[in-house]
């Protein structure tokens, strides 16, 4: 028998997705992880970035996820974050808007803008754009 994860996916807004999976790659603070079966227990922060779930049938299924909560335990891993889309539900043109927006506001960090601000939404930006 395949062994495999149930995943949860969670936000504000919808139960994004729920399902069994086999592996599930995603970016957390710390940097790039995959997520198996028989992981051992952990809580980590994530960024945003475009996540690759493995289904148990083999296919795989590719989401934006934004900054957010992972939790893995007894073969649970669960995604608590603020915002999460498939493909076809990015907005690509607010997304470059969105970019723009970013880069003119880090060219000028003197200007008393929040960078860590405009770092992460310069992020989500291009992971959306990214997305396929």
């Amino acid at each position: 028998m395949l062994e495999v994860l149930k995943l949860t996916i969670l936000t504000p807004e919808r139960n994004f997705y729920s399902g069994e999976v086999v592996e599930v790659l995603t970016e957390s603070v710390e940097g790039s992880i995959a997520i198996l079966p028989n992981h051992m227990p952990l809580v980590t922060t994530l960024r945003p970035t475009d996540t690759v779930i493995t289904q148990k049938d083999g296919k795989k299924l590719m989401a934006f996820t934004s900054t957010g909560i992972l939790q893995v335990k007894n073969n649970e891993l669960k995604i608590l974050c603020d915002d999460c889309e498939w493909p076809e539900e990015v907005d690509k043109k607010r997304a470059e808007e969105a970019k723009k927006r970013a880069e003119e506001r880090l060219k000028n960090p003197d200007g008393g803008i929040d960078v860590k601000r405009a770092q992460l939404a310069l992020a989500r930006a291009l992971a959306r754009i990214n997305l396929k």
